[in-house]
């Protein structure tokens, strides 16, 4: 059978970045064995549903390029994708289990086992309270028919029994052990008549032929459910191979990272931004903050994975290619924002610049510029070694795009003197005329200009370059003079004389 994996996301708000690894490596596993990567939205608690979530995470597969094969979007012929759309589905598995003695109906009221809780503090429905509760092992089957027929609320649960050791083979962890007495009688079906995770999951699992389960580590303590759950419908020969992924941690190393720390420590922890209903639920995200998607993905691989070696710089292809789930890391990974923007430097810096003059053209509209593509590509060419994000374009180098907003006056004063101020005026008037007008041939005369006056070039080249840009920071000088023009490049010069 051909690798099938999916990647299960519940629409309950925005997919954190996490969310997004996972993905990945699902993802990067089934290319690399000429599989298929399957979108499933696991939607059956409708109490946490979010409006906007389920095209959140497909806008997000689309943004960093992890194209599904099948799913939510994108067709398939073992759908529906979307576990809402199942329901009947679920209920004949359900029924299904019950028959075959392995769940059974249970009619306890939600304020009974409150109830219950209260008087014990450690209260858990399992193979040691069920006798004393209400459900279809103590009641009679009479009593059992006669309540589902008058239509009593019930929930299903899977029949847990006591005694037994339960294997399970981690890809990533080695053999994982659990005893079956210290699990509780999980609801499978609800009294809404949604099925929960558990039941689902292996539903959908089992009809989309999944092969290898890959997900994060805090689902590692219900595979032993999801185990009995294989053996109940007897699926035990297509169950599918589970690889649990590390935690992704905090920026200091304790703890998981969480939605929360974005706010907390100044970054992205999001893919997208997300604008909730409150401040406080709505977040930035790495493609708003100014993150090419390559460099996400190329960050977020080596977020508890490496091949070995050197090579930091893999595309997505690369990844595929040197992908293996026994080079995942055990521990938690770091969630290292200094390494995230690394990562964008060294990727814009390699961008093609008519591909960075596309992702600059919608900030620069937004900010009501006028730009040729053509200058968009000058721009990207000047400023791709010196910016860390996307907005630096038309934030950093505003300049480009308009007059200057403020000067270095700290260098002006120490720079700024009259006999300065007046060979300045001359170079304007030389830059004015001067033909023709590109960088080496302009630098060639400005530096010319320079040794005929006896001045320094020390003297000169910082106030061109504070004229241009306001700063001493920024592109070559004569690059820039090119770029504005000349007609721009002489009114900045003037205004700086005037300035002075």
């Amino acid at each position: 059978m051909s690798v099938r994996v999916r990647f299960a996301p519940s629409p309950t708000g925005a997919l954190h970045i996490g969310g997004v690894r996972t993905a990945l490596y699902n993802y990067l596993f089934a290319k690399q064995q000429g599989g298929a990567f399957i979108l499933r939205i696991e939607d059956t608690d409708r109490t946490r549903y979010v409006p906007g979530a389920e095209q959140y995470i497909i806008e997000t597969l689309k943004w960093v390029g992890l194209l599904p094969d099948e799913g939510v979007g994108f067709g398939g012929d073992k759908g529906p994708y979307r576990q809402s759309d199942r329901k009947e589905i679920y209920h004949h598995y359900a029924r299904e289990l019950v028959q075959r003695g392995h769940a059974y109906y249970a009619f306890d009221t939600p304020e009974e086992l409150a109830l219950r809780k209260q008087a014990e503090e450690n209260f858990t429905y399992n193979q040691q309270t069920r006798g004393g509760l209400s459900n279809s092992l103590t009641l009679s089957e009479t009593e059992v028919e006669s309540r589902l027929k008058a239509g009593t609320p019930f929930v299903i649960r899977l029949r847990v029994e006591p005694g037994r050791a339960i294997h399970v083979q981690d890809l990533i962890r080695g053999e994982v052990v659990f005893q079956s007495g210290e699990l509780d009688d999980k609801v499978l079906l609800k009294a809404d008549g949604m099925p929960t995770y558990h039941l689902a999951n292996i539903v959908d699992d089992h009809l989309m032929e999944i092969t290898h389960v890959i997900r994060g580590e805090e689902w590692l303590p219900s595979t032993a459910h999801h185990v009995l759950l294989y053996e109940g419908f007897g699926w035990t020969d297509t169950m599918p191979v589970f690889s649990h992924l590390p935690l992704i941690l905090k920026p200091v190393g304790n703890g998981k990272l969480s939605k929360r720390d974005g706010a907390k420590f100044g970054m992205p922890v999001f893919p997208l931004e997300w604008e909730g209903a409150t401040p406080e639920e709505s977040f930035s995200g790495f493609r708003d903050t100014g993150f090419l998607p390559e460099a996400a993905i190329n960050f977020l691989a080596l977020l508890g994975w490496h091949p070995g070696g050197e090579q930091e710089i893999f595309s997505l292809q690369d990844l595929i290619q040197a992908f293996s789930i026994d080079q995942i890391s055990k521990s938690g990974a770091r969630f290292d924002y200094e390494k995230a923007k690394w990562f964008n430097q060294k990727y814009i810096q390699a961008a093609n610049n008519e591909v960075l003059a596309s992702y600059i053209r919608p900030l620069v509209n937004s900010k009501g510029y006028e730009a040729t593509d053509e200058y968009l590509e000058q721009v990207a060419a000047l400023m791709k070694e010196r910016v860390t994000f996307l907005p630096d374009f038309v934030e950093t180098g505003y300049y480009l795009f308009e007059p200057v907003r403020e000067y270095d006056k700290e260098t002006l004063q120490k720079k700024w003197t009259p006999p300065i101020a007046e060979i300045f005026n001359e170079l304007t008037g030389m830059v004015a005329t001067f033909e023709p007008f590109n960088g080496p041939a302009l630098e060639e005369a400005v530096k010319h200009f320079i040794h005929e006056k006896a001045v320094k070039p020390g003297d000169i080249l910082p106030l061109l370059r504070i004229a241009l840009a306001g700063t001493m920071k920024g592109p070559a000088v004569f690059d820039m003079a090119v770029a504005l023009g000349r007609k721009e490049t002489v009114r900045r010069l003037q205004a700086l004389s005037e300035l002075g």
